[in-house]
């Protein structure tokens, strides 16, 4: 049904005196009824953060969510749910999903590694920003179509209507990925009148930002709608051996858009868009400079150490980040008396290209390149009733299919063989070319300048859902009982290769040992490495008695400054220098590169209205997310399909990989190769999500509240942890998040708006025995915060009745105190830990003629903490990690027509 809308200026004027949340496009009939409810009920809204709010009797709009695939308003919607309209995004500066976690406390966003590493979290759980093989358990969807990866949906928020952030397992009602929670991102459709909007912004680092849109009438029943963006801003880190600037803002959008609505019961809504980011991120610095740290400088290298918020950084070489993310979709909304079926149909390809000096030490040491691309398709059809009776429905169906192709490579660099050189004696160089001659490598072979590896993964995912909710009224309609399915399939096959070039980690050095000291002949003299010889010698009992004896020498260490290979092997030191060994390859004839789950979810809920101004509900949901694939040189056969060899304590896994002690398991006596091979996992299996949540919604005048109270566990949650190389992906047993999220609005007098919204979380692995770094049965796990806070002041003055306004705005974002992570290669309650105070104000001068300018500050009190923290890469006991982002502050000028 066809709507037509006041100008842009006056509708953005009217929905400041409000405080307006969200503003839904009415269908006809509700445009017809505006009037009437406007002064028979009272309305509900939010204050442009989080919080619902009682209408100001002024404007009088009912806000209505689509958290539930239906139209309600947010009072009455029966889950947790957060929105953040256009209008806060706006008078915050968010420019981005990154920001928006400083209005939604239970909502955590943080980039890392460079431009397209995002990750969402939501009560504590949320996963897949490196490795575009795990699938995020907060799903992202904007306008309805789901965005599989955080890279495809991080760049910048142009013409938002509203963002909801809908926290729990959401399963019943979206089709794909949604265990933890989803982020829905809501933009302007065309109008049938014509409107805009231009803005300018200049901010410190030589920030400019650009935007603009333009929507009206083609026709009678046809509008159209076109936006854009540039965001060009300097990088705040200064490359110390060049005196380039890093951590830079370079990256544009534009979309189009078409809408088809003649008040028939047809209407199209069709959209494309396009996106890049070209820019150099990001920043790393030291944390702890381990016992390596020396022999970079000796190397002819330098780091920063002592000094982690100074924004200077040392690099061989400028991090290159390009992201392409474009698509499009139709929107199909065909009325069928008292019933609607909706259509969405969507196509999207996002690719992705780093190069980066993955070292940050400033030597031409290791150069990591991954070329990514992903191509996905969508087609979600929902029916929904409209019924006059207590019973009406929704039902719908979801169907994904994507394929992902990764194409990556480590190198190393010039400085690479000089570094290990020292680093294998002790800081005297020389020792590299002993190793090749005693073990028959070519002189400069060991780490020579060039490819290290060249990986090729790719996986193809094909899936399906069918989900539903049915609701029953009762009691004049003051309570609603809700059932909730969602039955999904998924299927993934999977392929990686990888050629591993580095002659060392070719090398089995246990097996050398054995090779060595069997050729000797005090020890049998024969040629081990042929099968015939070495059967017949240990066929004999002398011959298994001599192979028992060097067989245990094979695996035991030197002690410090003995080298006697009558009493050890003095080659397991090398085994630290073995960072990148062969691969076995997948699918193989043991594994066979597949995955293949199926899942019932469900939800029931119960809904009161215990007073006109009070709701309550409680719901019972459970959630799932499919298995996740280790699309990383760190992926290797789980334990069983390869079993390698018993070690003793402080020999490196890698030496288990051997072709005379590994014992019998279905890959080696399948004659796979097994040289260094370990074991680890190919992909995590499913997640499944289940939640108890109570909630409560007032809304009086002058103040209004949300309060929800939670159980929430996620059995499998896919747990993954950079290695220094690579990642290890592994299922923890279950996770749990006990708490509760409680926000509120309080409107003293009508200019003023104060909100505040507490989340608090008690989490906890209540089972994870076999983690990469032990068992954290028990323990809190690492990065989420106790209590977070978001709270804002906002205050509209009038010039009378000009129609001219200025409106101040204050936000403060609030995390306690925590470890950031369970520790890097062992458990331990480290001494890295965050605490988050930000404070972020504007300013706003609003014409009536439609001209605004605004001044802003973004963490206006340059609060700096540490993100996250990593392994330094081949540099044992080294600690490097990302800072955040210092003060930034500008001015907009804004214009709308």
């Amino acid at each position: 049904m066809k709507l037509t809308a006041t100008t842009r200026a006056s509708a953005f004027r009217a929905a400041l005196l409000g405080g307006i949340a969200a503003v839904a496009l009415p269908t006809a009939a509700q445009a017809q009824d505006r009037d009437e409810l406007q002064e028979a009920q009272e309305q509900v809204d939010t204050d442009g953060d989080n919080i619902p709010v009682a209408r100001d009797s002024s404007t009088g709009n009912t806000i209505v969510v689509t958290a539930t695939k239906r139209e309600q308003t947010l009072q009455e919607t029966p889950v947790s749910v957060s929105v953040t309209t256009g209008e806060t995004l706006e008078r915050a500066e968010i420019r981005d999903l990154i920001d928006v976690q400083t209005v939604t406390p239970s909502l955590r966003v943080s980039q890392l590694q460079n431009s397209a590493t995002t990750t969402f979290i939501i009560r504590g759980f949320g996963n897949g920003d490196n490795n575009f093989g795990i699938e995020p358990s907060v799903g992202v969807f904007i306008d309805g179509v789901f965005r599989s990866r955080s890279a495809g949906a991080i760049g910048d928020l142009v013409n938002v209507q509203r963002i909801e952030v809908l926290r729990g397992p959401q399963s019943t009602l979206f089709g794909k990925n949604a265990s933890a929670g989803v982020i829905s991102i809501v933009t302007q459709e065309p109008q049938f009148e014509f409107g805009g909007s231009v803005s300018a912004t200049y901010g410190n680092y030589d920030q400019v930002v650009l935007r603009g849109d333009v929507t009206g009438p083609i026709t009678d029943s046809i509008a159209f709608a076109i936006d854009g963006g540039y965001n060009s801003r300097d990088g705040y880190v200064t490359e110390l051996n060049s005196g380039e600037r890093i951590n830079n803002r370079d990256r544009w959008n534009a979309r189009g858009q078409l809408l088809f609505d003649n008040g028939g019961a047809l209407r199209l809504r069709a959209i494309g868009d396009y996106s890049k980011i070209d820019e150099l991120c990001c920043q790393v610095n030291n944390l702890v400079a381990g016992p390596t740290t020396p022999l970079v400088f000796a190397a002819g290298g330098n780091l920063v150490t002592g000094d982690f918020f100074s924004d200077t950084a040392f690099l061989n070489f400028l991090p290159r980040n390009e992201v392409e993310s474009y698509g499009g979709s139709l929107q199909a909304d065909l009325e069928l008396g008292s019933l609607n079926l909706t259509s969405i149909t969507a196509y999207r390809e996002l690719s992705n290209f780093q190069d980066q000096d993955v070292d940050f030490t400033g030597l031409d040491f290791i150069r990591e390149i991954r070329d990514q691309k992903v191509e996905s398709f969508t087609q979600e059809f929902r029916l929904t009733s409209d019924f006059d009776g207590p019973l009406n429905f929704l039902l719908g169906g979801f169907y994904f299919n994507e394929d992902i192709n990764q194409l990556s490579s480590i190198n190393n660099g010039q400085d690479s063989r000089l570094f290990f050189d020292l680093l294998a004696g002790g800081g005297r160089p020389g020792t590299l070319a002993g190793v090749e001659a005693q073990l028959g490598l070519p002189t400069g072979s060991i780490f020579a300048p060039g490819p290290s590896t060249n990986e090729n993964f790719s996986l193809s995912n094909e899936s399906y859902s069918v989900f539903g909710t049915v609701d029953l009224t009762l009691f004049d309609d003051r309570l609603t009982l809700t059932a909730g399915f969602n039955y999904t399939d998924d299927n993934k096959d999977f392929a990686l290769s990888q050629q591993s070039f580095d002659p060392l980690s070719n090398i089995n050095l246990a097996d050398a040992f054995i090779v060595g000291a069997l050729a000797n002949p005090a020890f049998g003299g024969i040629n081990a490495q042929d099968p015939a010889q070495f059967n017949a010698f240990v066929g004999t009992p002398t011959g298994r008695a001599v192979f028992a004896q060097v067989s245990q020498l094979a695996v035991t260490p030197c002690p410090a400054d003995v080298s006697n290979p009558a009493v050890c092997n003095p080659l397991l030191g090398l085994a630290a220098l073995q960072f990148l060994p062969p691969f076995l390859d997948i699918p193989n004839a043991v594994e066979d590169g597949r995955t293949r789950d199926d899942d019932f979810s469900y939800t029931l809920r119960a809904a009161f209205e215990l007073t006109p101004e009070l709701n309550t509900y409680f719901t019972y949901a459970t959630g799932f997310k499919a298995s996740s694939v280790n699309l990383s040189r760190d992926s290797r056969p789980m334990f069983g399909d390869f079993v390698p060899a018993a070690l003793p304590p402080g020999v490196p896994g890698v030496v288990g990989g051997s072709q005379f002690l590994a014992p019998s398991s279905p890959i080696r006596d399948a004659g796979l190769p097994i040289t260094n091979l370990t074991t680890g996992s190919r992909f995590a299996g499913p997640e499944d999500a289940e939640v108890y949540e109570f909630g409560l919604k007032g809304s009086y005048p002058g103040v209004s509240f949300n309060l929800a109270v939670f159980d929430q566990t996620i059995k499998g949650f896919q747990s993954f942890l950079f290695t220094g190389t690579g990642f290890a992906l592994a299922n923890a047993g279950q996770q749990s998040t006990r708490g509760f999220e409680f926000d509120t609005l309080i409107t003293p007098v009508d200019p003023l708006d104060v909100t505040f919204a507490l989340t608090y979380l008690d989490a906890n692995y209540d089972d994870f025995p076999n983690s990469q770094i032990g068992d954290l049965t028990g323990r809190r796990p690492g990065g989420i915060p106790e209590i977070a806070i978001s709270t804002s002041l906002q205050y509209t003055h009038d010039f009378g009745d000009t129609g001219n306004q200025l409106i101040g705005r204050v936000d403060y974002s609030h995390e306690s105190n925590v470890f950031i992570n369970n520790g890097l290669t062992a458990i331990r309650d480290n001494s890295f830990r965050r605490e988050v105070n930000l404070v972020n104000t504007s300013l706003t001068l609003a014409l009536e003629n439609g001209v605004e300018v605004s001044a802003f500050a973004r963490n206006l009190l340059n609060d700096r903490y540490i993100l996250t923290v990593f392994p330094g890469v081949a540099q044992a006991g080294t600690i490097s990690g990302y800072p955040n982002a210092p003060r930034t502050y500008g001015g907009t000028v804004r214009f709308r027509f």
